[in-house]
């Protein structure tokens, strides 16, 4: 095995700790237990050479054989259960990397450290950080099903790809051998009672504008401006729930006070998200003005964060906050050009759904702004389920960056995805949910962006069922999972990976 004690009771594992949790029985423990390796490998976006060397090693500890592409995609294969091999190959997909983001309560860097999580009241929740929930808990059942030879099943494939939350390379470079079957149970739901059978496309771009800066005089004061407590959250799941873009609220306040009071305000610096898919919560910007507009500033400030407060009541921590500091380095020249240009972007829900009640058709994020190396850095992600839509709207984003001057890198074009609903297999999904939950679970496309629309196009005659635990505010540092659905959407897969056989 990878590690002698990847299957040890969760009472005895030292990075999932309990309290007033459910009881467990030991099978199901293997997934919390392979969870608790994972969350020990730290595994953002774009980083993932370290958690797919423990998915090479895990595969080798079970004897099984695997394939590593060069974007560090893995794919493990367990032969079918004994008198099972004529059935048809079936495809556990989930994806390696996470959205790793901090509240600032602990020291944390995502490249270096791994996950605390623990549990309380029913739910698996992490300390100070987001929980990788999403895709780690789809990826430890279908590893947990690797280990695992009383499941009955045919031939298996466990998939993980890279980079699924941050331009889905992983998937646009899959070769069209990599995996045999066109059976795929995708693992990385986050709605228990659903079977999601469709999602949005996605655009996603990033724009460079190079920016120069130059010394402002000893009378000036630098003051830093802060919006923090923002909820953010995934810039799909919760773009329609109207929470706060601090990105975009920091760029339209500062703007305003260049037109009301402060004409002779700079940016020195501006730094605000965490994730090009997850919606800002935070931002922060240094700012300079001349000594006879200080004034002016710290009451323009204090003016708005009233204001957010009544804009945005479902968020209680939120905060915009404003202070004199010290600062060392030039103001950005076109200091009013770049708050122009980001308060010009569309942000949030653009068009709303006809026909998929309270869901968005089309949407925009502005996930991160950062000004660093001589370059201000600002990213769009628009969602949308109609391709040309989004494109148009992104179009719209592409052609405000450029009107500055920014070179734009498009990094994800992602088709939508639309799963028949009334196939066989679809039908087989329902009929397992009934039988072991009682229930039939909706079926529902997403205003989130899954791999199916490439796979579709790769993989001709391919059918995709997503399904998964209930997880609450993915992306996010209030990210949590509830237990019992982990421990029955394991069960569903179990008998479904049978029936299937």
């Amino acid at each position: 095995m990878y590690s002698s004690h990847l299957f040890v009771p969760l009472q005895s594992n030292k990075h999932i700790q309990t309290n007033n949790s459910p009881i467990m029985n030991i099978k199901e423990n293997n997934v919390y237990s392979i969870f608790s390796e994972l969350n020990r490998i730290p595994r953002p976006s774009h980083h993932e050479e370290k958690v797919a060397d423990f998915l090479c090693q895990y595969a080798k500890g079970l004897g099984l054989e695997y394939s590593r592409d060069e974007e560090n995609c893995v794919v493990i294969r367990k032969p079918a259960t004994p008198g099972h091999e004529d059935a048809e190959p079936v495809v556990l997909l989930n994806h390696m990397d996470m959205v790793a983001v901090g509240d600032g309560t602990r020291e944390f860097n995502p490249l270096t450290d791994g996950i605390e999580a623990y549990m309380e009241d029913g739910w698996m929740k992490a300390r100070g950080t987001s929980l990788g929930a999403d895709n780690g808990i789809g990826l430890s059942m279908a590893l947990a099903v690797l280990a695992d030879d009383t499941i009955v099943h045919g031939p298996l494939e466990v998939l993980t790809t890279t980079n699924e939350e941050d331009g889905m390379s992983g998937a646009a470079a899959m070769k069209t051998d990599f995996i045999k079957g066109r059976k795929v149970i995708n693992l990385d739901s986050e709605d228990y009672d659903t079977i999601t059978v469709g999602a949005a496309g996605a655009y996603l771009q990033i724009a460079r504008l190079p920016i120069a800066k130059f010394d402002v005089p000893e009378v000036n004061r630098f003051y830093k401006v802060q919006i923090s407590g923002g909820l953010g959250g995934h810039s799909g799941v919760d773009i329609n729930k109207g929470r706060i873009n601090a990105n975009k609220e920091m760029c339209h306040v500062l703007r305003a006070a260049m037109e009301t009071g402060c004409p002779m305000l700079y940016v020195a610096d501006i730094d605000g998200g965490v994730a090009n898919a997850s919606i800002p919560g935070c931002c922060t910007a240094i700012v300079a003005v001349n000594a006879e507009q200080e004034d002016d500033l710290v009451k323009i400030i204090e003016l708005h964060a009233q204001r957010i407060k009544i804009m945005y009541p479902d968020e209680p921590d939120i905060a915009m906050t404003i202070e004199k500091t010290s600062y060392e380095g030039g103001v950005i020249t076109s200091t009013e050009d770049i708050l122009r240009m980001i308060d010009n972007l569309p942000c949030g829900v653009i068009r709303m759904h006809e026909l998929l009640p309270d869901t968005p058709m089309t949407s925009n994020n502005i996930g991160r702004i950062t000004t660093k190396d001589g370059y201000l850095t600002a990213s769009c992600h628009t969602r949308s389920f109609d391709d040309v839509e989004m494109v148009e709207w992104a179009k719209v984003c592409t052609h405000e960056f450029e009107g500055y001057g920014a070179d734009v890198e498009v990094v994800m074009n992602t088709p939508g995805w639309q799963e028949n609903q009334q196939s066989d297999y679809m039908k087989l999904v329902d009929n397992t949910f009934r039988d072991i939950l009682g229930f039939s679970p909706r079926k529902v496309a997403m205003h989130f962006v899954l791999e199916a629309g490439y796979y579709v196009q790769k993989f001709p005659g391919i059918e995709i069922a997503c399904i998964g635990p209930r997880i609450i505010e993915p992306h996010s540092t209030k990210e949590r999972v509830e237990i019992a659905t982990i421990n029955n959407i394991y069960k569903v897969l179990i008998k479904l990976l049978k029936r299937l056989a």
